[in-house]
């Protein structure tokens, strides 16, 4: 998860789908790196998690929260406003369990720093579990089998895949999404193709 900008970004990678036997060790380091970051001012360089843009976002996270704990889901982390920090619209990096894909937290955008775990036993399954929501910005894939990374990333419906790697952008590649994350591409040669007005003249002679 991608918690800088608090979790408003398009492209912030927010479901974590981990395998099984997986999941209970990488919750636990989630957690534990979650923890040793800063909250606070977003004008301070220090800072790794700062407001949410609005008091509307603010109130639309936490009552996030409190739909996927209706549903079924746990807190392992955060899921309250930050204290100590005056009245600073801040959420705390959060961490949500027990998540399956028919709930609204995996389903819906929330652009805020929400976390889902949901869990899988086959490929197949975390194939079917990415592709099962109307988005398709971006996409990670963590593994350390490269025919497995690459077959993944192909069967995964995102216009962008990184391979051990989240979020990082490099100018000339493509950013764009599929499905209801829109159409065409930026931060590159074809961006600049989309704004350009081509015009066809026929000249017949003779």
């Amino acid at each position: 998860m991608n918690f800088n900008w608090a979790g408003q970004s398009c492209g912030s990678t927010s479901r974590l789908v981990v395998h099984s036997s997986l999941r209970a060790a990488v919750v636990d380091e989630v957690v534990r790196l979650i923890g040793e970051l800063r909250l606070g001012d977003p004008f301070d360089e220090s800072t790794d998690v700062g407001a949410l843009v609005s008091g509307d976002q603010f109130d639309k996270v936490l009552r996030y929260v409190a739909v996927a704990r209706s549903d079924g889901a746990t807190v392992a982390t955060g899921g309250a406003p930050a204290t100590g920090l005056g009245a600073a619209l801040v959420v705390p990096p959060t961490v949500l369990t027990g998540v399956t894909p028919d709930m609204r937290i995996a389903r819906e955008e929330v652009f805020g720093p929400l976390l889902s775990v949901l869990e899988f036993d086959t490929e197949d399954e975390a194939v079917r579990i990415a592709n099962g929501v109307e988005y398709g910005l971006t996409a990670a894939v963590w593994t350390d089998d490269v025919r497995r990374a690459h077959r993944v990333a192909a069967a995964v419906e995102a216009g962008y895949v990184w391979i051990n790697d989240s979020s990082r952008h490099f100018v000339g590649t493509p950013f764009g999404g599929m499905k209801a994350s829109g159409l065409g591409r930026e931060e590159c040669v074809e961006e600049l193709v989309s704004f350009t007005e081509t015009k066809t003249v026929h000249l017949a002679y003779g």
